[in-house]
């Protein structure tokens, strides 16, 4: 129990400290773009309705999760293949190199072509965008398997589902949990450009609309509920990895120990 304790302060203290500095530093502010903390947070409640939360919050998410669902199940999978057989990865390289250097938000405009202007070309963008980190991520992890490892499975016939399954994936694992994270927070970035142009409701949409009708608290109060939602998510997936990886990090303990 302590040791929770002790890593929910370490968690908290710095963003405490960031609010406290914030609430100190913009106290008594006149600035109509940059008004007190305190005028932001009393607005909060009258804004963040459960009505709206329903409307804009929870769109958002189910985007969000879409997306990134679709990007984590294409990311692996090609993963896979591409980094177990070296004239896939030779053929692909080139490709993968080009469309990973074009920003997911220049795509908009084109996947609005094809796709609309509804959810699908907004879950579409937030995919595009997360696939990358999960795919290299875990091409690399997977060309990482340790030979004599491969070697011992071969030699014993483990092959096909069954080296998948009890070698490559978890030899993979650490890598791809390090794309899953980074494409978390792109997800999240991607979720709200897509709501910033061609939508009626969700996070992106609310906090333009409240920059456009100069209501400038609550316009940071919807930054600040994007803050601490991408917090949130952060916390819940590390719990994730630290279930899904205890392996892992108990082996580096032992090592570090050793």
């Amino acid at each position: 129990m302590t040791r929770i304790v002790r890593r929910l302060l370490y968690a908290l203290a710095l963003p405490a400290l960031l609010a406290s500095l914030w609430w100190l530093g913009s106290r008594g502010s006149q600035s109509i773009y940059a008004p007190p903390l305190s005028t932001i947070l009393s607005v909060t409640d009258d804004v963040w309705t459960t009505d709206r939360l329903t409307r804009d919050v929870l769109p958002s998410l189910l985007r969000l999760t879409g997306g990134y669902t679709l990007a984590a199940l294409a990311g692996i999978g090609l993963g896979v293949l591409i980094g177990t057989y070296r004239a896939v990865r030779a053929l692909t390289e080139p490709v993968l190199e080009f469309f990973r250097a074009v920003p997911p938000p220049v795509l908009i405009p084109v996947i609005m072509l094809f796709a609309g202007i509804g959810d699908t070309m907004k879950v579409t963008v937030i995919a595009a965008g997360c696939v990358w980190p999960i795919l290299l991520n875990t091409v690399e992890g997977v060309r990482a398997v340790d030979g004599v490892l491969a070697e011992t499975a071969r030699s014993y016939g483990i092959t096909g589902v069954s080296r998948l399954r009890r070698l490559v994936l978890p030899a993979a694992a650490p890598q791809i949990f390090a794309g899953l994270r980074q494409a978390l927070s792109i997800g999240i970035i991607l979720m709200v450009i897509s709501e910033m142009s061609a939508a009626s409701n969700g996070l992106g949409f609310t906090v333009v609309q409240f920059q456009r009708s100069f209501a400038i608290p609550e316009m940071w109060s919807g930054i600040l509920l994007l803050g601490t939602i991408g917090f949130l998510l952060s916390v819940v997936f590390q719990a994730v990895e630290r279930r899904a990886l205890a392996w892992y990090h108990g082996l580096r303990a032992s090592k570090g120990s050793g």
